[in-house]
């Protein structure tokens, strides 16, 4: 599988990574419902032997089960084909599995040690500020304590417990205030054919400062992969935050089925799937060098994994619209 540098690490990952937001489970504000743990750790098993060369988690995810099933799977995999962990810092959790956020440096700190501990590694590939700000305050240029966090983390590259830092849902003011601290190797924005607000200013931005964009959503939360139906949305179980996203209700959802079924005709014209159609679009921009995606069952990943070789013609890219 083709490989790209990743902003000014020495990664070269492949066009996708496997995305394990969902593999941490129920029972908490964010999850996708329950999950078999072992179904996970062979889902990832599978990604890799498929080619895919990093994963990325987050200790909110699960509220740390999701690091867990991520460690529990890598230590299967033979040291040859390790691939790169990455995971994020600054949400957090109580008993309740309530989820607040912090930026307090000593806080960031007490996260890496957990998220080592939860990963059984010395050092973590790629750590990432997960969100600067909390809710309806994230896209806010002035969120405090951006400053403060980002020299934690260099701090920490410095000490050699990561080795490479990045953002998650920064915007360029965002940006601009902390790479004068220490370079931004990465940003995870979400993106795709139903969400392209980074496309004016967050990727050229990006393309100027040699910021790797590793892309999250690329399938809308399982919406563009052509296997959500109607019924399977009102079948999601209690605990699916997808429950209450406007997209997957409507007016929207009409509107997104629809969209789907012109990826399936463009996708029907190649042998590829919805899902692959969906991928390859945000893999066709220049300025993203890989994108995420999520899977919680070995099929899943057959469904998406050709992507990473299939490009679309401009004149499919123009049908898309």
């Amino acid at each position: 599988m083709e490989k790209r540098p990743l902003g000014n690490t020495d990664f070269h990952i492949t066009p996708i990574g496997f995305g394990a937001w969902a593999i941490g489970g129920g029972g908490w504000a964010f999850a996708w419902g329950p999950q078999d743990d072992r179904e996970s750790i062979d889902t990832i098993h599978h990604a890799v032997d498929c080619g895919i060369n990093w994963i990325d988690t987050a200790a909110a995810y699960g509220t740390g089960h999701s690091e867990e099933i991520v460690a529990r799977a890598v230590a299967e995999i033979p040291s040859r084909q390790r691939p790169l962990i990455f995971t994020k810092c600054s949400l957090l959790w109580d008993e309740k599995r309530n989820i607040s956020h912090s930026l307090q440096p000593d806080s960031l700190r007490r996260e890496l040690e957990n998220s080592l501990r939860r990963l059984q590694v010395q050092a973590i590939d790629l750590y990432q500020i997960h969100w600067p700000a909390f809710g309806p305050y994230a896209g806010d240029p002035k969120a405090p304590g951006l400053e403060e966090a980002w020299s934690a983390l260099a701090d920490m590259k410095k000490e050699g417990k990561v080795r490479f830092i990045g953002v998650s849902n920064f915007n360029v003011p965002q940006m601009e205030r902390i790479r004068s601290i220490a370079p931004i190797s990465s940003l995870q924005p979400p993106y795709s054919i139903l969400s392209r607000g980074i496309e004016g200013e967050i990727l050229p931005y990006c393309t100027s400062h040699g910021i790797g964009v590793i892309v999250y959503s690329p399938m809308k939360s399982g919406l563009l992969t052509g296997a959500m139906t109607r019924e399977r949305i009102a079948n999601f179980p209690g605990d699916d935050w997808r429950r209450n996203s406007p997209d997957f209700q409507e007016p929207r959802l009409t509107q997104n089925l629809d969209l789907v079924e012109k990826l399936r005709a463009i996708g029907a014209r190649h042998g590829r799937s919805p899902a692959e159609v969906a991928v390859a679009w945000t893999l066709n921009h220049p300025a993203v060098t890989g994108t995420i995606v999520g899977a919680r069952r070995p099929d899943q990943v057959d469904g998406f994994i050709g992507a990473a070789e299939f490009r679309l013609t401009s004149g499919e890219i123009e049908e898309i619209g």
